[in-house]
């Protein structure tokens, strides 16, 4: 299990304060409006940003102190992170060998995650030639042959449009959450959460809740919760 244990965290004049356990095998959405909080976690929970107080915890480990690539933990932002220079393959293999000396093995399990994500045959293309949805699946890609047990979503999808981006959190299940990896994912869509998200996380008023069940929570949100869906 992933734990927040009594974490603060603070940039500048912003807090948050976050108290809570990511269930293994879960995915988890962090909703609540702009602002909030809800990238800062996801930056801690990586390793990006230290917090003032608490721990960051990883079945019963302390990874606090940790270097994000030493994590059990893999990113997938908003930009998607390709490099312009580095073929498709290249940027997949990234999670292999950061060096990208791949051997035949490797070559072919990139081959392999590209074809489970619908770019078969796009190997050899750049970043550049590529739609911004085919962009977010190459990103995927790399995201599942890193395999490590827990994946941010930081909103990848965001720039996509309503039926795509369904496409790609279909994705997303079909393969990370059948895979038993723990997803935590920020989203400003309910539907998102709705569509994939086994539990939610409230973040507002420099607190992150404790994870509720997604249903019961929409269905009886809280104030703050209700202010936020009916501002949007």
């Amino acid at each position: 299990m992933l734990t927040c244990k009594a974490l603060t965290l603070r940039q500048g004049d912003f807090a948050l304060r976050a108290d809570l356990t990511f269930a293994d095998g879960q995915v988890t959405a962090l909703i609540g409006p702009s602002g909030a909080g809800k990238s800062t976690l996801l930056a801690a929970l990586a390793g990006f940003l230290a917090p003032v107080s608490g721990q960051v915890m990883w079945e019963g480990h302390d990874l606090t102190q940790t270097a994000p690539g030493e994590r059990p933990i893999s990113v997938l932002f908003q930009d998607n992170n390709l490099f312009p220079h580095l073929t498709i393959a290249q940027n997949v293999g990234l999670a292999l060998r950061p060096h990208l000396r791949l051997s035949a093995d490797d070559n072919g399990k990139v081959s392999h995650v590209l074809k489970q994500v619908g770019l078969d045959g796009f190997e050899t293309r750049k970043p550049a030639a590529l739609s911004g949805g085919q962009q977010s699946r190459a990103a995927l890609a790399r995201v599942l042959l890193a395999d490590r047990p827990v994946t941010l979503l930081d909103e990848p999808f965001a720039a996509l449009g309503p039926g795509l981006k369904d496409e790609m959190l279909d994705l997303v299940q079909r393969h990370l959450r059948a895979a038993g990896q723990t997803l935590i994912m920020v989203t400003h869509d309910p539907a998102d959460a709705k569509r994939i998200a086994n539990q939610v996380v409230l973040v507002a008023d420099g607190v992150a809740t404790k994870p509720l069940e997604t249903n019961a929570l929409f269905t009886n949100p809280p104030p703050a919760l209700a202010d936020y869906l009916g501002a949007g």
